[in-house]
């Protein structure tokens, strides 16, 4: 059995095993799961042998989702996986419906990371499929780096905080290298090495950006944003 094998046999094994009890007020806002899969995703586990980044991932998915999908609506959108260099790879999995961590957990299976990083348009993406200029709605955002696209995340943030209902981006950076490759994108002289300009997205819709390195922080980073006791 291959590596990737085990561990997705792994991943379904947590999913139905664990529970973490969320209070349940504050749940009536949709939320979007937006992931990243492009081609840094790919690169090597520090917890894992064996495994890549997106392995990581997914593991605090698996432990974070069981206590968060029954009682929050969830979609999935992911980027990368594409024509090399492409930024075209946005793709909508499925806007969000109930009990959504098993469907979560099966889009993001097999994905295989490839391209760059068109987070500013996905994030523009998901605030659309939340109708966001007249529904209140929650954008998670989960990436390792700064948009390679041209996307101007601080822009779409003043876009998003004018325009929005009530939209609150929450921005989730996994060992983010931001020098990678020595790739520049726009708003990254705003924050120090390290700090994806994404930031901006959380910064000026009242969301949180939060750091994480183990499969342990990301875990508790999702339950945070994702789950209701971040928000009541």
């Amino acid at each position: 059995m291959t590596t990737r094998l085990k561990t997705c046999a792994g991943l379904v094994a947590t999913l139905s095993a664990v529970s973490f009890p969320l209070d349940a007020q504050s749940c009536a806002r949709d939320a979007m799961l937006v992931f990243d899969g492009s081609a840094s995703m790919a690169a090597p586990s520090v917890q894992t042998e064996g495994a890549q980044r997106i392995d990581d991932a997914r593991q605090a998915l698996a432990e974070a989702l069981p206590g968060i999908a029954p009682i929050r609506r969830i979609g999935l959108m992911t980027y990368g996986p594409g024509p090399e260099n492409s930024c075209d790879s946005i793709n909508l999995k499925f806007p969000p419906i109930p009990e959504a961590a098993q469907p979560i957990m099966e889009g993001l299976a097999w994905l295989d990371p490839n391209g760059l990083t068109p987070l500013t348009e996905a994030v523009r993406t998901a605030a659309e499929v939340l109708n966001y200029q007249t529904t209140p709605g929650i954008i998670v955002l989960v990436t390792d780096g700064n948009d390679t696209c041209g996307g101007a995340p601080c822009a779409l943030g003043a876009e998003l905080a004018r325009a929005a209902a009530n939209l609150t981006v929450h921005v989730i950076g996994f060992r983010v290298d931001t020098e990678r490759l020595g790739l520049r994108s726009a708003d990254v002289h705003l924050f120090p090495d390290g700090i994806s300009a994404a930031k901006c997205l959380s910064d000026q819709t009242g969301g949180s950006y939060v750091s994480t390195q183990t499969v342990e922080q990301l875990r508790d980073a999702l339950r945070q944003t994702l789950g209701c006791a971040f928000l009541s």
